[in-house]
């Protein structure tokens, strides 16, 4: 009686907890790199469920069915030198599952690192996203604009995120669009996603990185194409130019608001990738842009 009780309080709790939680974001995906990476979450979650229910479903039978009150007390058990039949299932069961969610691990991961499916014919648009103690920039090479803790995409494209940081290491995660990924000062990292729902989306650094990691996050705003394209045209018609003193002043420690500028800091302080013709294209773009 007193189990039960504990087992029905159990049940009451959590679901009076759950019932005020909001859908795990990671578990609402909006793009689908996204999606893929929830179908596996939830592909595992099944698969322990399953497995959970299982083996407490055998070990309610094995205590209620050969507990020792239900034995004589003469009951002597029969020495067994082994059961090939039982061995091979308790080894061979696991050895399937774990190969099961390997390959659904290992095809998940191609599918995820690639440009997202359905979206192959399309140019990408690439965005460079450096981390600073405790802000993300974010430069537009084919708009020539950077924004600072916030990211405007145009929805139905694919989007090419280009990863680095000017401190420690972050991780740079949008979870309704697509998993974490590290960024380093070393090298440039690449994460794939298209964003298919217009709205506003949550991103952070997923990674610590110091005392002013918890604020260290970003909004993501998903526009129709021609709403994205009017967004690009204002900022050139209104935003201030940024320039090499006011990049380094920003790549200060300190937490910051959404700013906005025309051009962007790849030019004077591109990223561990870029070789030579790389900035030569992107001075031939300033030019270009100077000349308008």
């Amino acid at each position: 009686m007193k189990l039960k009780l504990v087992l029905l309080s159990l049940v009451f709790t959590i679901t009076t907890v759950l019932t005020g939680c909001e859908p795990l974001l990671v578990l609402d995906p909006k793009g689908p790199q996204a999606e893929t990476t929830a179908n596996v979450i939830w592909l595992s979650i099944i698969t322990m469920a399953i497995i959970v229910i299982i083996v407490f479903t055998l070990l309610i039978v094995v205590l209620l069915k050969y507990r020792a009150s239900k034995q004589p007390d003469d009951y002597e058990p029969p020495h067994i030198e082994g059961n090939p039949i039982v061995e091979g299932i308790i080894v061979g069961i696991p050895i399937l599952i774990v190969a099961f969610l390997s390959v659904v691990s290992v095809q998940s991961t191609y599918k995820v690192e690639t440009t997202p499916e359905g979206y192959e014919d399309q140019e990408p648009l690439i965005i460079y996203a450096s981390s600073s103690n405790w802000k993300w920039h974010f430069s537009y090479p084919e708009q020539d604009i950077e924004t600072v803790n916030y990211v405007f995409l145009p929805t139905n494209r694919p989007v090419e995120f280009k990863l680095y940081s000017y401190g420690p290491i972050t991780s740079f995660w949008i979870p309704q669009l697509a998993g974490q990924k590290y960024a380093m000062a070393d090298m440039v990292t690449t994460i794939h996603l298209a964003a298919e729902v217009p709205g506003e989306y949550m991103g952070r650094n997923a990674n610590f990185s110091g005392e002013g990691f918890a604020e260290n996050k970003f909004n993501v705003t998903a526009l129709p194409p021609e709403e994205f394209d009017s967004w690009v045209e204002e900022i050139k018609s209104t935003a201030e130019p940024l320039t090499e003193e006011k990049f380094n002043k920003l790549l200060e420690p300190a937490h910051l608001g959404q700013l906005t500028f025309t051009g962007t800091h790849l030019g004077f302080s591109p990223p561990p990738e870029m070789n030579m013709e790389d900035m030569e294209d992107m001075e031939d773009m300033d030019n270009m842009e100077g000349t308008h």
